[in-house]
């Protein structure tokens, strides 16, 4: 594994780790665990993928279908599927060219165009594989049909109703233009990383409905959810420390895990951002990146 990867493995864990340390309501994070799944699940889980999605010379597909293959190897389950589609072509980016300023989504956008049918065969294997909850059958690029169109084009295909799919035909337009926002602002202000995470799934929680909500739930559920998200993310601006909120912000956590809603895109979306902000941070320039 070259050094590169290593680095790229090293920031996909620690993205995994810092959003578990938050208290995210609705998910399983280091306060409380939920859903029929504990923390360790998702240390494993961010152990177990890292090489797989970080490979050095891999195509986005394959290591989209390596990490959900290791991931079940490491636990049995379905714990990060999104994380993993997102990051894919992260990693790859990083691979292939700098990460300084804005090059990182230039890089990010060039591999985005260049996903083909192979690509997309790869990723329907690891979507099937996963399960997602509320994965059903679709008219055009049924994950369970053959493989007829590139990955791009099917995510392209599902942006309307999906917001990671979303991310590939925007060039992950969610994470650069508000997600490394709300995180660097936070960063900037000395928060702990922590609460920076928090800022950065409140601020997704509250800018749209959450697509895994509405999903398993309905669109009524999402808004409803979105709505208080906004609450607790005016809460969170106002308060004189982080802390005070985090008895209101744990029963609400309680709340939505008794219903079984779970904010899983937004969540998966705050990974991304994590994973971004990292490798800006710890990948050495290419010589050739420019």
């Amino acid at each position: 594994m070259s050094s590169r990867a290593q680095r790229v493995a090293a920031a996909f864990v620690w993205a995994c780790l810092a959003e578990l340390d938050a208290p995210k309501p609705g998910n399983v994070h280091a306060f409380a665990g939920g859903h029929r799944m504990t923390i360790e699940d998702f240390i494993r889980s961010a152990n177990a993928a890292a090489i797989p999605l970080s490979a050095a010379g891999s195509r986005v597909g394959a290591r989209i279908l390596g990490a959900v293959e290791a991931t079940f190897a490491a636990v049995g389950a379905n714990t990060n599927l999104g994380i993993i589609l997102l990051c894919a072509p992260l990693a790859a980016a990083a691979e292939a060219g700098g990460v300084e300023g804005p090059q990182l989504r230039v890089t990010l956008g060039q591999i985005l165009r260049g996903l083909d049918i192979e690509d997309a065969r790869l990723a329907f294997r690891a979507i099937v594989r996963a399960a997602p909850a509320g994965l059903g059958h679709s008219s055009r690029h049924d994950v369970f049909a053959p493989v007829t169109v590139s990955l791009l084009r099917a995510m392209a295909e599902a942006a309307d109703r999906d917001r990671v799919a979303r991310q590939y035909a925007t060039d992950f337009a969610d994470i650069f233009q508000l997600g490394l926002p709300l995180l660097e602002a936070a960063r900037n202000g000395q928060a702990e990383q922590k609460w920076a995470t928090l800022t950065v799934f409140l601020g997704f929680l509250a800018a749209f409905p959450d697509s895994h909500i509405e999903r398993r739930f309905s669109a009524e559920k999402a808004a409803e959810v979105q709505r208080e998200a906004a609450k607790f993310q005016t809460t969170l601006r106002s308060a004189e420390q982080p802390a005070e909120i985090l008895p209101t912000l744990l029963a609400w956590d309680a709340a939505l895990k008794a219903e079984r809603i779970n904010p899983g895109t937004s969540a998966d979306l705050t990974v991304a951002t994590l994973f971004a902000y990292r490798l800006r941070t710890v990948l050495p320039p290419l010589l050739n990146s420019g």
